[in-house]
């Protein structure tokens, strides 16, 4: 937590000063750009009164996505449990 850094972000109208570590600042600013191509997008396509109805969107859309990925890593975890056995296997067929 010593080694974090001061990062300027902008999102929507409003710039944010935050402190990260030097290694996040590459995910910071890229997911930054999402969110603000996102805002774009909802601007562009969808009727609202203020950014604040925007950034709302861009917030459900960010958590949907977020639950979508959830429920990945159990396929993950089913084939990683595979690829063990399968070396297990493999460790055994060459010790003999």
């Amino acid at each position: 937590m010593d080694n974090l850094i001061p990062v300027n972000v902008v999102i929507g109208d409003r710039t944010y000063r935050i402190r990260i570590e030097p290694i996040d600042e590459e995910v910071v600013r890229a997911s930054v750009k999402v969110i603000n191509e996102k805002l774009l997008d909802y601007k562009t396509n969808f009727a609202g009164k203020d950014m604040q109805d925007y950034i709302a969107m861009v917030l459900l859309w960010y958590a949907s996505q977020q639950k979508a990925a959830d429920k990945q890593p159990q396929i993950g975890n089913e084939v990683k449990k595979a690829f063990d056995q399968l070396e297990g296997m493999i460790d055994k067929a060459l010790v003999k």
